[in-house]
């Protein structure tokens, strides 16, 4: 390990996991991301009536108040949509002093509108990994759109770790690395400037030019099956927006896909994670899926996903208008696994892209 700060890379986690300081029976190493690593789903599954947190006390002690039913993920299970579940991760974590973190859904995840969120044996805050935790990880899971069919083995969230704090890099130091290298680009590849504000603020592309501008899931939609990647008939499961006036009303329960206007890279010795919530932009999500690694849009940028649900008023966008921040953090040393085809990423170069599970 490093004696640098930052988020760490994907040989640390190799490392991490020698040391059995991350350790699973069932584990495969294309787990291990460029600056994250994939968790999974155990068979320990329980349908829920509440969500909730163990700040004082192991998470099983909880469940006697609020179980509905036990389930056995080696099968394969239908989680109806807004209904809560609760999964034990197969990874268990034994981190040392000087190392924290935090998780995330993964980037398909998002795109299904699938919330989930991790929840730790007494630990008071969701998604964060405390220095020294040592024990089990468990996932929260309610799907908002789809009823979709899960197992064991499958990876809805991510883990990112970081040795000793957060690096986050300044408007100041990402103004200068765009004159050296970029950033961002605009639809035609030319070096545009970046919208820099405590991180870099995001467009969303709403412009006539482009046949579709967003999707929004259906109502009704026939089972989801989470293991068949490219299987899914689009228009089963979501409407096609095409906007002639620039302009979007985002409505509630609603989800909507959309684009950035602006092409981004992450580039070798940084890590982003866009803002959930910005509530200077507006009263609405942006993204569930928050993790960017090193190498997303590397030499030709990539635009960045959204997704999309106001909370409580319907909302109008605007094209180019700013609806995200991405903000940047330094790895503790360049990574030598970048994200792209030799770790068969699913969504380098992409445009207004769905989950990898439809056709």
């Amino acid at each position: 390990m490093t004696t640098y700060k930052g988020s760490l890379t994907n040989e640390d986690y190799h490392l991490l996991i020698e040391k059995k300081n991350i350790y699973s029976k069932n584990f495969n190493k294309n787990q291990i991301q460029p600056s994250s690593i994939d968790l999974t789903l155990s068979e320990e599954c329980y349908e829920i009536s509440a969500s909730f947190l163990s700040s004082s006390s192991n998470i099983r002690e909880n469940l006697k108040d609020i179980m509905i039913t036990k389930i056995d993920l080696e099968k394969k299970y239908v989680f109806e949509k807004n209904r809560i579940y609760l999964v034990r991760l197969n990874e268990i974590i034994s981190l040392p002093h000087d190392i924290f973190g935090f998780c995330n859904p993964k980037s398909s995840t998002g795109r299904l509108d699938i919330f989930c969120r991790t929840i730790l044996n007494h630990n008071d805050e969701y998604e964060k990994i405390p220095k020294n935790y040592h024990g089990e990880m468990f996932i929260e899971i309610t799907s908002r759109s789809f009823d979709i069919e899960f197992q064991k083995g499958d990876s809805l969230n991510q883990m990112r770790l970081i040795y000793n704090k957060h690096m986050y890099l300044d408007d100041t130091y990402l103004k200068e690395y765009h004159k050296k290298f970029f950033l961002t680009l605009d639809n035609n590849s030319n070096k545009v400037k970046p919208n820099l504000n405590n991180g870099l603020k995001i467009s969303v592309d709403l412009s006539s030019e482009n046949e579709i501008n967003a999707f929004v899931a259906k109502k009704n939609t026939p089972l989801l099956a989470f293991r068949k990647v490219k299987n899914h008939k689009i228009e089963l499961y979501w409407e096609s927006l095409k906007l002639l006036n620039k302009k979007l009303i985002i409505r509630k329960d609603n989800f909507y896909i959309l684009r950035s206007k602006e092409k981004i890279q992450i580039p070798k010795n940084m890590a982003g994670e866009m803002v959930p919530y910005d509530t200077s932009i507006g009263d609405f999500r942006v993204h569930y899926a928050g993790f960017f690694d090193p190498g997303f849009g590397y030499k030709n940028g990539s635009y960045a996903v959204l997704e999309v649900k106001t909370n409580e008023v319907p909302f109008i966008l605007e094209d180019g208008q700013s609806i995200a921040r991405i903000k940047y953090e330094a790895l503790n040393k360049e990574s030598n696994v970048l994200y792209g085809k030799e770790i068969n990423s699913n969504y380098q170069n992409q445009g207004l892209a769905l989950s990898k599970h439809f056709v």
